[in-house]
């Protein structure tokens, strides 16, 4: 049976094409992202280059991700491990790594990707007294709550997927810029945004808030845990209640890994609005991106104080 010329091109047409999908699906860098904010960075960044699945969920509190299997099969099959850094995932990570046995994503290894390496971190602990409660040693690491802070962390990514991958590093890079370039044009709206902001004192549950406070101007006076990670007590939520009403504090900050009611009971007995934030990615909805968590955010802070200031 003779083939047409037609369908002979038509056949290695599909060839091609099916050839081209393999090359592509073959090419993607398998990376597993620890937390939603670096994983959605990735994707930005990475393109169809890049197949990101994460470890924690924008709604969990990055402290206490709870263990699964299923994250060491991940791990173990992973090309790429990106990482928030300054030891934010402490607490399960570690662990993780030990039975993955996947040597190149180690801290030691050329695919473990750091987004905290060109941070300055902010409240580093002079000492490692426990009785101050669940310390970081390298400082705060919730840097990703400030979008200048964003730019930082997307340029490490893009550079440690370039080392990873060196045939896709002009990708990569044309990913970055046009990444900085969202993040340069969305800062610029948000600080406008954030105005009625600054000056505005305020409690947060957690110690969690200290570069989003300092990029839009928030006071932070206290927080419902009586340290770190340590629950609060009768007595610290009293002395809480007396300073709020002294310096006249009317948002409460409630993040949304932590419960709302003992949020809710401080800012009625002082006058406050609680805001609902995440300090993760996908906390809030609708924000499945890092972008829209900044934005959702900056969004619930704002009408807090308005209704409060309406009152």
């Amino acid at each position: 049976m003779a083939f047409r010329p037609v369908e002979i091109a038509s056949a290695a047409l599909v060839a091609l094409l099916l050839t081209l999908s393999a090359d592509a699906a073959e090419a993607a860098l398998r990376v597993v992202a620890s937390m939603p904010d670096v994983a959605d960075m990735t994707r930005q960044i990475g393109g169809e280059r890049v197949s990101v699945e994460t470890i924690a969920l924008g709604s969990q509190d990055p402290h206490k991700v709870p263990v699964k299997p299923s994250f060491v099969t991940k791990l173990n099959r992973a090309d790429v491990l990106v990482v928030q850094g300054l030891g934010l995932e402490h607490a399960f990570l570690p662990a993780l790594l030990e039975v993955a046995s996947n040597p190149k994503i180690l801290p030691t290894g050329a695919a473990y990707i750091d987004a905290s390496i060109y941070i300055q971190p902010l409240e580093v602990p002079t000492s490692q007294n426990r009785s101050q409660g669940e310390l970081h040693p390298l400082g705060n690491p919730h840097f990703n709550l400030d979008p200048v802070q964003g730019k930082l962390m997307a340029r490490a990514i893009a550079e440690g997927l370039a080392r990873v991958d060196p045939a896709g590093a002009s990708r990569y890079q044309a990913g970055l810029d046009r990444y900085t370039a969202l993040l340069d044009g969305k800062i610029a709206e948000w600080e406008k945004l954030a105005a009625p902001l600054r000056g505005v004192k305020a409690v947060s549950y957690h110690q969690d808030l200290v570069y989003l406070a300092k990029r839009f101007g928030i006071e932070m006076v206290g927080t419902l845990e009586t340290k770190p990670g340590v629950p609060a007590t009768p007595g610290h939520l009293e002395e809480l209640v007396d300073t709020m009403k002294r310096e006249q504090v009317k948002l409460v900050i409630r993040e949304v890994a932590y419960e709302l009611p003992l949020a809710q009971t401080v800012a009625q007995r002082t006058g406050a609005r609680v805001a609902t934030i995440s300090t993760l990615a996908g906390g809030l909805p609708g924000t499945q991106t890092y972008v829209d968590s900044i934005e959702a955010n900056l969004e619930a802070l704002l009408q807090a104080v308005q209704e409060g200031s309406a009152s």
